[in-house]
C-alpha cells in the first residue's frame, strides 16, 4: 500500500462522506430517507411501537412487499427496532430507535413546509403546464 502525504490523507477525509458522490454511503442513505414510504413509516411510529398490520392500516396505499422491504431497510440502517415476542401467533412490534427519533423533527419541518406551500406549488404547476 503506497504511503500518502498528510495533505492527501486530509483530502481523503474531506471527501470520505460526500453525498454528491454516487458511491458514497451518505448518497445511499439519502436515497433511503427520501423514499416515498420512509417518512410515512417513521411518522407512523412516532407515537410508539406498532405491529405490522397497524402500520399497514396507517400508511394507505403501501403494498405488503414495499412495507416489508422498507421496514427491513430502516431496521438495517438502525432507525427502527423489530421486537419479536414468542407467542401463538408470533407478535412482532416495530419501534423507533433513538436515531430514528432524531429524524422526527426534520420530517415534521418538511411536512409543515409542504402544507404551508402547497398552494404556491399548485400555482407554479399550473403556470408551467400552460406554457408547456
Amino acid at each position: 500500500m503506497p504511503t500518502r502525504t498528510v495533505a492527501q490523507q486530509r483530502e481523503e477525509r474531506k471527501t470520505a462522506y460526500n453525498a454528491f458522490i454516487a458511491a458514497c454511503p451518505t448518497n445511499k442513505l439519502l436515497d433511503t430517507l427520501s423514499d416515498k414510504w420512509t417518512g410515512l413509516l417513521l411518522a407512523s411510529l412516532s407515537d410508539g411501537p406498532r405491529r405490522y398490520g397497524e402500520i399497514a392500516a396507517i400508511v394507505a396505499g403501501i403494498s405488503n412487499k414495499m412495507l416489508t422491504q422498507t421496514l427491513r431497510t430502516l431496521e438495517r440502517d438502525g432507525l427502527l427496532n423489530r421486537q419479536v415476542t414468542p407467542q401463538v401467533p408470533v407478535r412482532v412490534d416495530y419501534s423507533l430507535t433513538p436515531l430514528g427519533v432524531s429524524l422526527l423533527p426534520i420530517l415534521a419541518m418538511l411536512k409543515e413546509w409542504a402544507e404551508a406551500n402547497m398552494d404556491e406549488v399548485f400555482a407554479a404547476r399550473a403556470s408551467f403546464d400552460t406554457v408547456n
